[in-house]
């Protein structure tokens, strides 16, 4: 009996391990490539790109200040900053608009 418990003990510990090994890679990228500002997000192991002129981006939280930061521009939008802190969101979204205006 006690070794039927260990061994579902032992799948459930694997079965936790591979949810967490899908997601330990996710991650967002934010960049600047020449005249285009590049969205890339990583969920799953499933990659979705994003790629804005950089004069048309417009820069706002989804519904306020501490939500998520929506990027549009061109008939597209992509939402960022699910990895920091939701006080920190509005930091992010002044970097972006201020790396959109320089160079």
């Amino acid at each position: 009996m006690v070794l039927a418990f260990a061994g579902l003990e032992v799948l459930v510990v694997g079965l936790a391990f591979l949810a967490y090994a899908r997601h330990a890679a996710d991650g967002e990228w934010i960049s600047l490539q020449g005249g285009n500002l590049v969205v890339e997000l990583e969920t799953a192991g499933r990659l979705e790109r994003a790629e804005f002129e950089r004069q048309w981006v417009r820069v706002e939280p989804k519904s306020g200040d501490l939500s998520l930061i929506e990027l549009s521009g061109q008939g597209r939008s992509i939402e960022v900053g699910r990895f920091i802190r939701p006080e920190l969101r509005q930091v992010l979204a002044r970097e972006i608009r201020k790396a959109l205006r320089s160079a």
